[in-house]
This record gives structure tokens, C-alpha cells and sequence, in this order.
């Protein structure tokens, strides 16, 4: 499903605006909608709607475009409120307003100011890797590619399209040193209109997040709509492009994993108020073991939050002082992927205590389940990334030892 989203200009923007207020403020709509949502496997135009008019899709384009220009933290925060009130909403719109970060960040100014400078601002998605191929032509590529993954899609205006750039042989061309070259790569965003949709996203969890294929062939793509791929030098100023592509993607799954582990704390708390079950002489609330499961897994997910929140604070601050090392990256790999297995513990733990209530549809504890299952399965948080984050991290703690 395609939706026509209307656009407002008139949102508030600035440093004085709360917008994880504004985030939060729209969870009666979301709830509403969200059982519809999960059976149609879209995010509907009421709450799509809701998000534009708080300016929230555009947290992370500049204020001089018109957006709301905020720093990564207050941007974590509202996926982590949105996911609160849904998992699917939340990483939807993580997809598109951290997608919408790379792009302005890192595409030319003349390619950044078509997209987001007007009053009809850009909303991306879609797949980035290079899964596609492009031959260059004439002011840009021709770009051939079917892609998977395209979270946030139905009411995205451009759509991502990642491509590895063949040269006149039919061979990829290469870059880099003489001894490990690589494939150049590069990652286009085109109109929705020149895409084909292809469906295909049936799956047990984050179902609304209408994360379908879609395919390009032989398209024209001006080269002000494409960037590297590998790029680590963004054409913006500002600290939080600083943290580079794989920095600022990677940093949205951690508080869509934080808000769907809180609803399903919520949740529980609320149910277990006034469940009987035999054998247990009060409500299921007031038991020992119940009180004594909930404090830990409180704990736990509050020690991830603050953990996800500093990791990001001090890597930005890092990336505004010109001292970002390859550590403060290591450790925002470290916490986007720790989360989730305590999010996948708290939501567990939440359900196994919500007997009948987690498992009649429609259930919130139910949908937090799929949803952090499905969640926790993405290639940017699966368990190797703690592998690959964990040279510098361990390499800081020789610097301190031999200090």
C-alpha cells in the first residue's frame, strides 16, 4: 500500500522545541492504530501524519533546511518513545530519519538542498547495501538493482538504492590500495515514483514496518543523488555526521530494542495488578517472586539505556572536539547490539508472567515479543559485532593498564 502523505509546513523547529515530548504525544494515536497496523503490515496514515506534523521524520536534517537540526541523543529518544508506544513505528521511523541523517549528511549540498530544503522535505528508506549494480553514463548512473528490507517504504517520498559501480568490461570497478582493492560502491535515492514495489514482507514480527522488496532497472540517477558508500567525511559540519554512516545507522536499533523492552514492563506491571493464579495466596503483583524478577529486569534495562544514551553522547562530543577514536565507535556497536539481548530478556520475562494475557490477540506483551525477536535478528546487531567492537575496546583497557 502507497500512502499520500501531506506534508505540513508549519511544524515548530528550534532548539527550544521538546521533541521527545512531541513523540510521546502521539502514543494515543499510535495505540489506537496499532492493531490495524500490525494486520495490514503498513504504519497508516494517521500516525504517519502525526510524525510529520511534529516535524519529527526530519530530526536530523539542518535547521538552514528547515529541519529540526538535533543532536544523536534527543534523536535516539524519540525512536525510543515511538517504539515504546509501537515496535513497528519505531523502526519504521528510525529507517527513515536516520536514513534521511546519512543522506544530508553526507550527500552533496546541491543534492541535500532538492531533497530538504523546501517545503516538501524528503522522507527516505529503503536499502543501502550494494546489492544493486550501476554503469556510469552521462551526468550520473544507470542504476539495476532488486533490494530487499525496505523499512518505512509506503509513505517514504525517495527510496534508497545501493549499487556497485561496473566499469566499461562489465567488471566492478576498484578502489583502494594496489594490494586489497575494493569494489566502488556508491548508494543512490530516487523518487518513489520510479521504483516498483514487489511486496513480500510476511514475517512473525515488526510486520507494520512494511519492510517490502522493490526493484530498479536501467534508472538514470544524477551523481548529486548518489555518495561513497565508504565515505568517512561528511560534507556537513555539524558533530553528529561526524559518526559516520555506520555510526548513525547502527545507533537507531538501540532504543527501538529500549522502548519495546519498557511497554513490555508496563505492560506486565499493569496486568499482574490484579491476576489470580493458583497456587500463589495474592495477586501476582504483590508476590515475592514476581516483585524480586521485575526490579532486576528494571534494572537491567535502565543499566542498558544509560549505557546506549553516554556511549552516544560521548561519541558526538568526541566527533564536535575532533577526537573521535576508533573506541567511542567500537562502543556504540558495542551498546546497539548488548541491548537487545536485555531487551530480549526483559520482554521475555515480562511474557512468561503474563500466562493468558501475553498470548489472546490482540496482545501488546504478545506483539513486543515478535517484535524484538524480529528486531534482534538484524544483521547490524547479530552477535559478531561485539566480536568486531571488541579489539578497541579491550586495546583501551591495555592503555590504562600500562599508564
Amino acid at each position: 500500500m502507497t500512502q499520500t502523505l501531506e506534508r505540513p509546513g508549519n511544524a515548530e523547529t528550534g532548539p527550544d522545541v521538546d521533541y521527545v515530548a512531541l513523540a510521546r504525544s502521539i502514543k494515543p494515536v499510535i495505540d489506537a492504530e496499532a492493531d490495524t497496523m500490525e494486520a495490514g503490515a503498513t504504519i497508516t496514515k494517521p500516525v504517519v501524519d502525526a510524525i510529520a506534523e511534529n516535524g519529527l521524520f526530519w530530526l536530523l536534517v539542518p535547521r538552514e533546511y528547515g529541519g529540526a537540526g538535533q543532536d544523536i541523543v534527543t534523536s535516539l529518544k524519540v525512536v525510543e518513545e515511538l517504539s515504546r508506544a509501537d515496535g513497528s513505528v519505531g523502526w519504521a521511523f528510525m529507517a527513515n530519519a536516520f536514513s534521511t541523517g546519512v543522506a544530508v549528511g553526507f550527500f552533496s549540498p546541491e543534492g541535500a538542498e532538492e531533497m530538504y530544503a523546501g517545503a516538501d522535505k524528503a522522507i527516505t528508506a529503503g536499502m543501502i547495501l550494494p546489492t544493486g549494480t550501476g554503469v556510469r553514463v552521462d551526468g550520473g548512473y544507470e542504476v539495476t538493482g532488486t533490494y530487499g528490507f525496505g523499512s518505512g517504504s509506503h509513505h517514504a517520498s525517495w527510496i534508497g538504492a545501493g549499487f556497485v559501480v561496473l566499469g566499461e568490461d562489465g567488471n566492478p570497478e576498484m578502489n583502494g590500495p594496489e594490494d586489497n582493492p575494493v569494489p566502488v560502491c556508491r548508494i543512490a535515492f530516487v523518487p518513489r515514483e520510479k521504483v516498483e514495489f514487489l511486496g513480500g514482507w510476511n514475517v512473525m514480527g515488526m510486520a507494520a514496518t512494511g519492510s517490502d522488496n522493490y526493484k530498479v532497472e536501467k534508472l538514470f540517477v544524477p551523481e548529486a543523488h548518489t555518495m561513497d558508500t565508504f565515505s568517512t567525511e561528511p560534507v556537513r559540519p555539524e558533530a553528529v555526521y561526524k559518526l559516520g554512516m555506520l555510526g548513525i545507522g547502527v545507533g537507531g536499533h538501540a532504543p527501538v530494542a529500549l522502548g519495546i523492552a519498557q511497554r513490555a514492563l508496563e505492560e506486565i506491571a499493569q496486568i499482574t495488578a490484579d491476576k489470580k493464579r493458583p497456587g500463589y495466596p495474592t495477586v501476582v503483583g504483590d508476590s515475592e517472586m514476581f516483585r524480586r524478577g521485575f526490579v532486576e529486569h528494571e534494572a537491567l534495562l535502565q543499566a542498558a539505556r544509560l549505557y546506549v544514551y553516554q556511549a552516544h553522547a560521548d561519541a558526538e562530543a568526541a566527533a564536535a572536539a575532533g577526537t573521535i577514536t576508533d573506541e567511542h565507535r567500537a562502543r556504540l556497536r558495542q551498546a546497539a547490539t548488548w541491548v537487545q539481548k536485555v531487551a530480549q530478556d526483559v520482554v521475555t520475562w515480562a511474557y512468561n508472567w503474563g500466562g493468558s494475557a501475553s498470548i489472546r490477540n490482540p496482545s501488546v506483551l504478545g506483539r513486543c515479543l515478535r517484535d524484538i525477536s524480529v528486531g534482534a535478528q538484524h544483521m547490524l546487531v547479530e552477535p559478531m559485532t561485539l566480536v568486531e567492537a571488541s579489539a578497541p575496546i579491550i586495546a583501551g583497557y591495555l592503555k590504562k593498564e600500562n599508564a
